[in-house]
């Protein structure tokens, strides 16, 4: 499968902006989907998951700011920042892996994804 985020762009301290991430030519069935970014010079974050029944997992530094989501038809995961900072700036990539699981584990971690896109840059700056 192809992953392609969208939605990145140049904002400012405390605005929200939505990211997009969709399967081209497919859907998001049977996949579990995972948000993780890339700051300049620094190591690869993982950012939310939902996986493929729908549990969700943002990690602690994440939690309130951030959202994943799915539309019904399971054809695009969204990553939803609210109030965002300078040090939100980054790369942001949606990665997936096909599964049949339907366990509540949100995979996190890099390794547990087969299928990355190529990111969408994300700046926050006044």
């Amino acid at each position: 499968v192809q992953l392609q985020a969208s939605g990145g762009g140049l904002v400012k301290p405390g605005d929200s902006l939505k990211l997009t991430c969709v399967a081209s030519g497919g859907t998001f069935i049977n996949y579990h989907v995972g948000w993780f970014r890339q700051a300049p010079g620094k190591e690869p974050e993982f950012v939310a998951g939902i996986n493929r029944v729908g549990n969700t997992y943002h990690p602690n530094p994440m939690k309130g700011r951030f959202t994943i989501s799915r539309d019904r038809a399971k054809t695009a995961v969204y990553l939803q920042m609210n109030s965002a900072n300078p040090e939100d700036t980054a790369v942001y990539y949606c990665a997936a892996q096909q599964t049949t699981d339907s366990e509540p584990y949100v995979p996190r971690r890099r390794n547990e994804y087969t299928y990355w896109g190529k990111g969408t840059l994300v700046t926050v700056s006044s």
